[in-house]
């Protein structure tokens, strides 16, 4: 089954194409090492939030952009295997010896874990319009966030939607200085979803919402007991930057 190691990074908006640069060194490693798909995505629209937004669970500053990225496992035991093995690894591959291929944004203020889907629905694209999201769930409500997911992915399909996917958190750490329990303000009983959808574009994207505000699905689940606190989400538009596919 499919495993998902989310991020979200803080860039200086100067470092773009060293950032991508990068990546594509940095990524590619992954990949010979069993990743399937590695996607990095540069903020586009990301609104910022009366509680939490996507700035305030990276400390981004002005001068610096969000970036939503993930990367695609066959299965949790290849990427155990390889996340195990990455101190010996980056000492025999340059591609991801800090040292060697240094990072061009603060590796510090990174946030990252491991997420397990639990709805992953539509194909893959060669490049799309990603709208990412994080949200703090209660554990109880797993099962009921799932239907409602599947239920929204039924509608998005038909305005156009290429792929959804909701990841359960299952290896999400507590950082020093940021992390994804932090971002969106997680009470102890809660769990973190790491979600993205794909869009043909962003012009496609916000056509889509806006047609959406009118259909009788979307005042229905306006109407539904959210399995979740929506004030503490925190979402936005990206466009991609880079992907790598085995």
């Amino acid at each position: 089954m499919t495993y998902i190691d989310g991020f979200v990074i803080a860039v200086p908006t100067a470092n773009k194409q060293e950032f991508i640069a990068h990546a594509i060194e940095g990524d590619s490693a992954f990949i010979d090492h069993g990743a399937t798909r590695l996607v990095e995505c540069w903020g586009a629209d990301v609104p910022t939030g009366k509680t939490t937004d996507f700035q305030r669970a990276v400390a981004a500053r002005e001068d610096e952009t969000v970036v939503f990225s993930w990367i695609e496992w066959p299965d949790k035991a290849t990427r155990d295997g390889v996340m195990g093995r990455m101190d010996e690894l980056s000492k025999n591959d340059a591609r991801i010896d800090p040292a060697r291929n240094p990072m061009p944004f603060d590796g510090k203020r990174m946030i990252y874990g491991g997420f397990e889907p639990i709805v992953e629905q539509g194909n893959e694209a060669t490049d799309s319009y990603v709208q990412g999201f994080v949200i703090p769930v209660p554990a109880s409500k797993r099962e009921d966030y799932r239907k409602m997911a599947g239920d929204v992915w039924v509608m998005l399909k038909d305005y156009g939607a290429l792929r959804i996917v909701e990841a359960w958190g299952d290896d999400v750490q507590d950082g020093k200085i940021t992390d994804f329990r932090r971002a969106v303000k997680a009470e102890q009983h809660e769990k973190i979803v790491f979600a993205f959808l794909e869009w043909p574009s962003r012009e496609a994207c916000d056509a889509a919402h806006e047609e959406m505000t009118r259909d009788e699905r979307m005042k229905l689940l306006e109407g539904m007991d959210m399995p979740f606190d929506g004030k503490r989400m925190i979402f936005g538009g990206f466009t991609r930057a880079v992907t790598l596919e085995k």
